[in-house]
């Protein structure tokens, strides 16, 4: 597992190797590609980098992002 953060107004994540990630507390996506992905949750932000990636969910602040992750990074 890639890490977390524990309060709920960030976004919180867990990435499984070669499968995908599942990302929660997001309100916004705005930016979104096969190579990356900005997930935006009220304080900051994780910017998703990886290989074929695709969007499996987008519902009630939940984002399940699926392909070759190879980075999560924090944007403030």
């Amino acid at each position: 597992m890639l890490g977390a953060e524990g309060e709920t107004s960030r976004v919180q994540y867990t990435v499984v190797d070669g499968k995908g990630g599942y990302f929660q507390n997001v309100r916004r996506l705005p930016e979104f590609s096969s190579t990356a992905v900005v997930l935006c949750g009220r304080k900051g932000a994780v910017r998703v980098e990886g290989e074929n990636l695709t969007l499996g969910k987008y519902a009630l602040g939940d984002v399940a992002v699926f392909g070759k992750i190879t980075a999560v990074r924090r944007e403030e």
